[in-house]
C-alpha cells in the first residue's frame, strides 16, 4: 500500500491535468494517475487547435463559465509563460434559423455580448477567403479564436507539480472503489494501491469503461482532423486575416476551421462537426481515408473555394457524447467523495481551465459556485443497475 492523499485523480489529459493543478494550488496532497505520457495524442486532446468562443449556440448558460475560462486562460498563460491562446475573431455561419447562428445569436444577446451580425455580401468584403450563400448571415465575435490542447495539458502538469502534486505517467488506474460511508476511496495499479480521501474522475473517452456505474449513456465516436495547403497560397489565411469559423449548411451539417496558424507550412485544418462513427479507445481508426478527404474537399469546394488544396495531413481523435450534448460534471451520484468531469462532446476543451477550478471545488467542498445544473447526471441516469465499479 502506498500512501495516502487527499485527492486522487484519475486521467490526466485536458481536464485531470487542470483539476489536479487547481486541488495542488489549494494545498490538497494530489496523487494524479494517467495511462500515457503528458499531452499524447491518443485521446481527444492533440490536434494543435481548439475553438475558443463566447456566444455559445449550444446553451446560453454555458457563457458564464466561457466568461470565467478566459480569465483562467489568461492566468494560466501568464503563471507557466506558454502561448495558448489567440484570439483571431470568430464567424458563426448558416442561415438565420440555423441552430448556429439563431443559437449564438440568443447567447449574446442573453449576455450583452459584443457582436455584429453580417449577411452574405459583409462576409465576403470583409473575409474573402469565403464565399456564403445569398441567404447566408453570420454572427462575428471579436473575442473569438483559438487555443492550443498540447501546450495546455503541458502547462497545467507542469503548474501541478510546482504545486506538489504527485503525478504518474504511463500508470493506468485499474480499478477504484469508493469506501463505505464516504469514507475515502481505495485505488489499484499495477504498481500497488492507494487510498484517498476524495476521487476525481476524469476518464475521456474511457468514460464508458470507467464509469460503467454512473448510469448515462456516452457514445464514442472518430473525427478526423485535415491540414489543407491552400491552392493559392497560405497569405490570405493569416491569423489577421482569417477567423475561426463554425459553418452550418441547410441540412445541418456543420463544419469549422482555422487560419494558418502556424505559418504556410503547417497549412489550414478544417473538420465536420458531429459527423463521426461510433468508437472506442481501442478500436479508433488512425488512417485517413481517401473518401473521407474528397467528402470534406467537396464541401469545402464552394465556401472555401482555395482551402481545398492538397492534404498536407490528418489526425484522428475521439468526442465522447452524452445523449444531450451537455456535459457531467458533478459529484458522483451514488459515492459523494467521487467528482466525475466527462462527456465533452466535442465542445468542451475551450472551458479545460474552469472545469478544473469546478471539479476542484467539488471534491474539496461538495458544492461550487458555478453555474453547473445542467452537468448534473441524475436526472439523465439510464435504468441501468448500479454497481461498484471495475476499470
Amino acid at each position: 500500500m502506498h500512501d495516502s492523499y487527499d485527492v486522487a485523480v484519475i486521467g490526466l489529459g485536458a481536464m485531470g491535468g487542470a483539476a489536479a493543478y487547481h486541488l495542488a494550488a489549494r494545498g490538497q496532497r494530489v496523487l494524479g494517475l494517467e495511462r500515457f505520457d503528458p499531452a499524447h495524442d491518443r485521446g481527444s486532446s492533440h490536434g494543435g487547435s481548439r475553438i475558443i468562443r463566447q456566444a455559445y449556440f449550444e446553451h446560453p448558460d454555458y457563457v458564464p463559465l466561457l466568461l470565467r475560462a478566459y480569465e483562467l486562460w489568461e492566468a494560466l498563460e501568464r503563471d507557466s509563460g506558454a502561448d495558448l491562446m489567440s484570439l483571431t475573431g470568430a464567424l458563426m455561419l448558416g442561415r438565420p434559423d440555423s441552430r448556429t447562428v439563431a443559437g449564438s445569436r440568443e447567447s449574446a444577446r442573453r449576455w450583452g455580448l459584443p457582436h455584429e451580425m453580417l449577411d452574405a455580401a459583409d462576409i465576403r468584403r470583409r473575409f474573402p477567403t469565403l464565399a456564403p450563400r445569398d441567404d447566408e448571415v453570420a454572427l462575428y465575435e471579436a473575442r473569438g479564436g483559438f487555443v492550443r490542447p498540447e501546450a495546455a495539458v503541458r502547462a497545467h502538469v507542469a503548474l501541478a507539480r510546482r504545486e506538489g502534486a504527485d503525478l504518474r505517467f504511463r500508470e493506468p488506474a485499474q480499478t477504484w472503489t469508493a469506501l463505505p460511508g464516504g469514507q475515502g476511496v481505495r485505488i489499484t495499479t499495477a504498481a500497488g494501491a492507494y487510498t484517498a480521501e476524495r476521487l476525481v474522475v476524469c476518464p475521456g473517452a474511457w468514460a464508458p469503461e470507467l464509469l460503467a456505474d454512473l448510469g448515462v449513456e456516452f457514445t464514442v465516436e472518430r473525427q478526423v482532423q485535415y491540414w489543407f495547403a491552400p491552392r493559392g497560397g497560405a497569405g490570405p489565411f493569416a491569423p489577421e486575416r482569417h477567423p475561426v469559423y463554425v459553418w452550418e449548411d441547410p441540412g445541418g451539417v456543420q463544419v469549422y476551421g482555422f487560419p494558418a496558424y502556424d505559418g504556410p507550412e503547417g497549412g489550414v485544418k478544417t473538420a465536420f462537426f458531429r459527423r463521426g462513427s461510433p468508437c472506442t479507445p481501442e478500436t479508433l481508426d488512425r488512417r485517413i481515408h481517401p473518401e473521407e478527404i474528397a467528402a470534406i474537399s467537396a464541401h469545402l469546394a464552394d465556401r472555401i473555394p482555395e482551402l481545398p488544396g492538397p492534404l498536407l495531413r490528418g489526425a484522428a481523435c475521439m468526442y465522447t457524447t452524452t445523449a444531450d450534448e451537455h456535459f457531467v460534471v458533478a459529484p458522483h451520484p451514488e459515492h459523494p467523495q467521487v467528482t466525475v468531469a466527462c462527456g465533452f462532446s466535442g465542445h468542451g476543451f475551450k472551458f479545460t481551465p474552469v472545469i478544473g477550478e469546478i471539479a476542484a471545488d467539488l471534491a474539496t467542498t461538495g458544492t461550487t459556485a458555478h453555474p453547473v445544473d445542467l452537468f448534473d447526471p441524475r436526472p439523465r441516469r439510464t435504468a441501468a443497475t448500479q454497481h461498484e465499479v471495475t476499470q
